[in-house]
């Protein structure tokens, strides 16, 4: 890693210089004004901590447990697609650098590198976030791919049945990965089929994407699923509830990092809600923003299991390929440790709301 480099946030403009603008402009960019884009980070931002004193905290614990795994931190990565265009190892790299890192990762529909390859990259444990297809077929059986492949979860995104206006995108002709075509979709018949001419509004369908999906569908993976199946996308404590209701084994509290609907609430301040309504029936993910450990610890303060890390996991893997992802998740580990240890909590559990400034 270059030596002046001593938080995740300096990756940033590395990353910036080794990508495309085009490239570049998919990693960093939200839908329309981004406006939630940078709500996302200013919300943990805004967050006040209170720190108890006199605590003894000479042997600071960070581990956690999560869908039974025994993980050293709560700090997972994210799913997002297509690696190979950030680093020539792609997902193998961003593997090989959690494991390193002692982190678990959860890998894309959408990423670039084929399933029994993830399976083999390192035998870590990882996840597989899913994008139903209308082919349910095709599903079940990418499904079975997975879990055979040594995945321990499904990661299905719930928020996603077209993409939003994704402007910074269209300024640049589009986004493009030139000759990377997800495998793990190989051979799937589009889920939505265009006429020849199609009408602006009839452009806003992904053919990746299934727009019919609806609570019968998430019914239908957990029954389906031999692992469990976390919901990923929800920000609201009425749809937490009814995931909870149809047997997810998880949620995740997310906004897709802002990348779809503009103006959508901040993870932040929609986690407090979920936490709430779930209470403690299934563990709580939470992405979008997490930057520092403080954020991490705020997150746990507020009721979350666990975080996830997304765009900063991209730059780490931009600049230094495995090693880079590593340098990130353990920088934010170290941070994390910190802020337990100035906060009073010596173990994760002893993150609780009151540390949170009223």
């Amino acid at each position: 890693m270059p030596e002046d480099t001593i938080n995740v946030g300096d990756l940033e403009p590395l990353a910036r210089q080794r990508l495309s603008e085009r490239t570049w402009n998919y990693v960093a960019g939200g839908a329309a004004d981004e406006l939630s884009l940078g709500w996302n980070d200013s919300a943990w931002q805004e967050l006040r901590l209170a720190p108890r004193v006199l605590a003894d905290v000479s042997a600071v614990d960070t581990s956690t447990h999560l869908l039974g795994r025994e993980l050293a931190h709560p700090i997972l990565v994210a799913p997002t697609a297509a690696h190979r265009q950030y680093h020539p190892d792609g997902e193998a790299a961003t593997r090989r650098g959690a494991a390193d890192a002692e982190a678990l990762a959860v890998m894309s529909t959408l990423g670039s590198t084929p399933v029994t390859d993830l399976g083999t990259a390192t035998d870590s444990p990882w996840w597989f976030q899913l994008y139903v297809q209308a082919d349910r077929d095709f599903t079940a059986r990418l499904v079975d791919d997975v879990v055979a492949a040594g995945a321990e979860a499904l990661v299905l995104t719930v928020d996603t049945p077209l993409l939003g206006a994704r402007d910074r995108d269209r300024r640049t002709g589009g986004h493009t990965v030139d000759g990377l075509q997800p495998p793990a979709l190989a051979g799937v018949r589009p889920s939505v089929v265009l006429p020849p001419d199609p009408r602006p509004f009839e452009r806003i369908y992904n053919p990746h994407l299934d727009p019919s999906l609806t609570w019968e569908t998430l019914e239908w993976l957990v029954d389906r699923s031999p692992v469990p199946v976390l919901a990923k996308g929800v920000v609201r404590a009425d749809d937490a509830q009814r995931c909870v209701d149809a047997g997810v084994g998880g949620i995740v509290v997310s906004n897709h990092g802002a990348r779809n609907l503009d103006t959508v609430v901040a993870t932040a301040q929609a986690l407090p809600g979920i936490v709430h309504v779930v209470d403690g029936a299934v563990p709580i993910l939470v992405d979008g923003g997490i930057r520092r450990g403080t954020d991490v610890a705020k997150a746990l303060a507020l009721g979350a299991d666990a975080v996830m890390l997304g765009r900063p996991v991209i730059w780490g893997l931009t600049v230094a390929g495995a090693g880079g992802v590593q340098w990130v998740l353990e920088t934010l580990w170290s941070e994390f440790a910190m802020a337990m240890g100035l906060l009073g909590a010596a173990h994760v559990d002893e993150l609780t709301p009151d540390l949170i400034w009223r």
